[in-house]
């Protein structure tokens, strides 16, 4: 599947990988960051709109969709780090060396790390119902973290959590699609058989992601965090009211991270740019207008 009107291109990013991205409009660049577990197709009604008058940029993220999945071969392999610099390199060979970046779960782990690590690159920020990964491990407490049980699994060393899901994948993929959405119709049944199908093809890499979270982007984060980093850039977080479930201030826990912030609240499900697109693009919107 496609995004209407948009021209697809495969793009080397680094040596051996290439990402698939598709490429609409013309005007001040944004890059569009998927998350778990889907594609680039999350953002077709987000991307349409501000097509109008930005150029967009929706790629599948490294071992995703249909771009590349190179083999574990170490944490770095699906760190954040590696990830954030394939995007850079990404919208460097489509011509802009600086653009606005916006990121939906896992892609918005990605983007936020391109934000810290490419602070002249990256002109403003958009994090789409995440925490930053060092302090997602920081929340989640005893039976709470249930809800999470996913990050877990897909924490231990290779080999199990590949075969138990890929066992039964359709069934794993599809109880995230089913319960974090509160707007079911949002993703109609063809958008759905292709996450499902998109991401049955994507088990080891997918887990590689996730086991990267538990290990070197955990360590990644708490050393910026020591170091005082910050994000310099103007940013706008968009979440469901997880702080309020888990007993913790996510304004603030965003607030330490950003000096010049817009937290906002939805009452949209998980996968909001497609349960509330004219929401996610009016804050998109706001955004870039700072």
């Amino acid at each position: 599947m496609t995004i209407p009107g948009f021209e697809y291109h495969r793009v080397p990013v680094a040596d051996g990988v290439s990402l698939n991205a598709a490429v609409g409009g013309t005007g001040s660049p944004i890059v569009l960051l998927h998350g778990f577990p889907q594609t680039h197709l999350m953002w077709r009604h987000v991307a349409a709109d501000l097509s109008a008058d930005h150029t967009v940029i929706c790629p599948d993220l490294r071992g995703y969709g249909a771009s590349d999945k190179p083999a574990e071969t170490g944490p770095d392999t699906y760190s954040k780090r590696t990830m954030a610099a394939d995007v850079v390199a990404l919208a460097r060979a489509l011509g802009h060396d600086r653009f606005a970046l916006a990121g939906h779960d896992r892609g918005a782990l990605v983007a936020f790390r391109a934000g810290l690590d490419h602070p002249d690159t990256v002109s403003r920020l958009a994090i789409l119902d995440v925490v930053p990964t060092s302090d997602m491990w920081d929340v989640l407490h005893g039976a709470d973290a249930a809800v999470a049980f996913h990050l877990y699994l897909m924490a231990q060393p290779p080999g199990l959590p590949e075969r138990m899901i890929a066992a039964s994948a359709d069934a794993f993929f599809g109880h995230f699609l089913d319960v974090w959405t509160r707007d079911p119709a949002a993703i109609p049944a063809p958008v759905r058989a292709e996450y499902l199908r998109a991401s049955a093809a994507a088990v080891p890499s997918i887990v590689a992601d996730y086991r990267a979270s538990a290990g070197v982007d955990a360590d990644h984060d708490r050393a910026d965090r020591a170091a005082g980093a910050k994000l310099t850039m103007p940013v706008t977080v968009v979440q469901q009211d997880w702080g309020a479930a888990l007993g913790y201030d996510a304004a603030a826990v965003w607030g330490a991270w950003a000096g010049d912030l817009d937290h906002r609240l939805t009452a949209a499900g998980h996968f909001m740019a497609e349960e509330a697109p004219g929401e996610i693009t009016g804050a998109l919107r706001s955004l870039l207008a700072r």
